[in-house]
């Protein structure tokens, strides 16, 4: 029985292009670590760095930056670090629920129970999120090394690799936009 969390060489892998935003008041390109965690582990996975900011943590910035990625056709995903909390500050997951046209729920839902495992009932805090706009997949992660970390290994990087069995969410792609 083939394993299924594991990519199989059976299926060619397909290099996708990928944009990074930082959601922080405090982070700089010098000191963002999450964001230069998952640029490190996207290139090493093969896929392409198609644009990378740090926007401040308001719901606006964020759409505005997330809007034009999600209208590119050549950004196939986005992964958006920080603002998951319940701070005043963190709006991440309200800046991008709108432009959701379909939410992958599991996503939450297994990122919080894996990282159970790691911080305890501390994950609760945690609004993590994923979903689909405009063909476009948006994994919205905490701000935490980590976290994103975790995120990444468990999750991100073997739904985002076409090898993946059963299913893939690169192998939906050419389906995002039916009618």
């Amino acid at each position: 029985m083939e394993n299924v969390s594991n990519p199989s060489s059976a299926r060619a892998f397909i290099p996708l292009n990928i944009a990074l935003l930082t959601a922080s008041d405090t982070r700089s390109e010098a000191n963002d670590k999450s964001g230069q965690l998952l640029q490190q582990r996207l290139t090493a996975a093969g896929h392409q760095l198609a644009d990378k900011q740090i926007v401040a943590d308001d719901i606006y910035q964020i759409r505005a930056v997330l809007a034009g990625w999600i209208a590119n056709r050549d950004i196939h995903a986005i992964l958006l670090t920080g603002g998951t909390g319940v701070s005043g500050r963190d709006g991440s997951p309200e800046a991008v629920a709108p432009l959701l046209d379909k939410t992958l729920d599991g996503f939450g839902e297994m990122f919080r129970a894996l990282s159970y495992a790691e911080i305890g009932a501390s994950t609760l805090q945690s609004r993590a999120l994923a979903g689909v706009a405009n063909a476009t997949y948006l994994f919205v992660l905490p701000g935490s090394p980590g976290a994103c970390k975790l995120a990444w290994e468990k999750l991100i990087s073997q739904q985002l690799d076409h090898r993946t069995r059963p299913c893939n969410l690169v192998e939906m792609m050419p389906r995002l936009l039916e009618k």
